[in-house]
């Protein structure tokens, strides 16, 4: 931990250039399937480049910019320049409203801002909504108006478009905020996470010792680039060893077979609902693959697992973590790879604790409990919530001179110290005086005959005093599910208290970009 301690982001690419500067950084598919693709050494080129048209747009050492981008490489070129020049990337979710735009900027009072032409009239509309919320340096924003393709960094694109050279600024040290990060806000108000220059350059040796990342090895990165799951578990370990990434513009349950043997990828991370789309709606001719590392998080039913399993041709590892831990709490290892366990903190050389929620008193084993986490604010857990002291002191508990993250999530530890993920402590409810975790009946229902995915919420009930309430979507649908047989299929496979009293057929649920269940949405429907 001393010596990552002492790291910066900005220096773990430069000495990466230094020693892969020949071999492939980055392949990007885009809209058309066209394929581009750098060396780090080339790539380096477009990040110093980048990094002087931020300056040129008024980006300084210690000021923000506002990156609302779909996965593109000025993306990965404006994250790697904000860390070269000591600028603070403020990511944002592309499909961001007006009404989110303008809190962005309230909250973090970027310098320079940049997004797609697509998205370019919502961006004015949330900074001209900033301005009338009293957001003062609102109308001062430099806009950088960007074509999300290839062509932002090839010679003649935007950000590359003469030679230029960032002004010489004094090297970022380990503590300067690096990045802002809006957690996905499926049960609260988003919170902006800060992440360091140390916090990357950690997140980048632990994750590429977690997956035995290789030079040789290539990250398929489908999911969106603004998430932590993208940049902590499958950017920043590629450049810590000099592995490669192909990075495609959106992610495509059909396609994303094809796109992993078409791109030559060896290491993939999803979600579980992703991978529950991928089995769905796969094509017949989508080629076996042969990929060496999978990551997943999230429950996964048995089926799905093994089903996806031998789709890619390895047995996905589940692994625990949240933007706030950036690297992995858990992570099951390659020979006990299972959908049930999340894995031991002892091998991700973590350090926790199993609590009672309430009176924070360790909870005996087999019990459910909240998780702790021990780290360093900065370094291996988040340094704090953007000018929130009253969220991060919540968060961050202080006990005997140490620092434990309080994640908010119940586990249950076996004898061996194996995790269990059981929920949110917000979403394991108890019905009739028992215990019942939505997350784990949601991945049992998921199995169900005719089920694509579904969503189990509360509901008030006189009697049981909550009961849980489902919300399904069809496999197929021109074909609407028997209410009759869900139901008796439920009765088969779950406890009785797990068992939906209510059935509500949907054409999709609410999701973060991340593809995260938006239960409180759900919540409000059912109330």
């Amino acid at each position: 931990m001393d010596a990552v301690a002492c790291a910066t982001f900005a220096r773990t690419w430069s000495e990466t250039v230094a020693v892969h500067a020949s071999e492939t950084f980055l392949v990007f598919e885009g809209s058309t399937n066209d394929v581009t693709q750098w060396t780090y050494e080339e790539f380096d080129r477009i990040v110093d480049s980048t990094a002087a048209a931020l300056e040129e747009a008024g980006a300084v050492p210690g000021s923000a910019v506002h990156v609302v981008l779909k996965n593109c490489p000025a993306f990965v070129a404006v994250w790697l320049a904000a860390a070269r020049i000591g600028t603070t990337a403020i990511f944002a979710d592309p499909a961001s409203s007006a009404r989110d735009i303008a809190m962005h900027i309230r909250r973090t009072t970027p310098t320079v801002a940049l997004c797609g032409s697509r998205n370019a009239d919502t961006y004015l509309q949330g900074v001209k909504r900033a301005s009338d919320e009293g957001a003062a340096s609102a109308l001062d924003i430099e806009l950088i108006v960007l074509k999300e393709d290839s062509i932002d960094v090839l010679p003649g694109g935007v950000l590359v478009s003469r030679d230029r050279l960032p002004r010489l600024v004094d090297e970022p040290g380990p503590h300067d905020r690096l990045a802002v990060m809006f957690t996905s806000g499926t049960t609260s108000e988003p919170k902006a996470v800060v992440l360091t220059q140390c916090n990357y350059a950690h997140v980048a040796q632990a994750m590429a010792k977690a997956a035995d990342l290789r030079p040789g090895d290539r990250w398929l990165v489908t999911l969106p680039l603004f998430h932590a799951n993208a940049q902590y578990y499958c950017f920043a370990p590629a450049i810590a060893v000099g592995a490669s990434v192909a990075l495609t513009h959106t992610f495509s349950a059909s396609q994303w077979g094809k796109q992993a043997a078409r791109l030559a990828a060896t290491h993939a991370s999803l979600f579980a609902a992703p991978i529950r789309m991928i089995l769905a709606r796969r094509p017949e001719d989508t080629p076996q693959l042969s990929l060496t590392h999978v990551w997943f998080a999230q429950s996964l039913a048995s089926g799905h697992f093994e089903e996806f399993a031998s789709m890619v041709g390895c047995a996905p590892r589940q692994l625990y973590g949240m933007t706030e831990t950036v690297a992995m709490v858990t992570a099951e290892r390659p020979e006990d790879a299972s959908p049930v366990f999340i894995g031991n903190p002892c091998d991700a050389g973590r350090r926790t604790a199993i609590v009672d929620p309430h009176s924070l008193e360790p909870v005996e084993t087999e019990t459910p409990g909240l998780l702790l986490v021990a780290g360093t604010p900065g370094c291996d857990l988040f340094q704090e919530y953007l000018s929130d002291p009253k969220a991060t002191s919540a968060a961050l508990l202080e006990e005997g001179g140490e620092t434990w993250l309080r994640t908010g999530d119940l586990v249950v530890s076996d004898q061996d110290g194996r995790l269990r993920f059981v929920g949110r402590v917000d979403d394991v409810i108890k019905v009739s005086g028992e215990n019942v975790s939505l997350t784990e009946v949601e991945a049992a229902l998921a199995q169900a005959p005719g089920v694509l995915e579904v969503a189990v919420v509360p509901r008030p009930d006189p009697i049981r005093d909550v009961v849980p309430v489902a919300y399904v979507v069809a496999r197929n649908a021109e074909t609407p599910l028997d209410i009759d047989e869900l139901t008796a299929w439920a009765s088969n496979n779950l406890p009785p208290q797990a068992c939906p009293r209510d059935w509500h057929q949907v054409a999709e649920l609410p999701r973060t970009s991340v593809g995260k269940i938006r239960r409180s949405q759900l919540r409000c429907e059912d109330a």
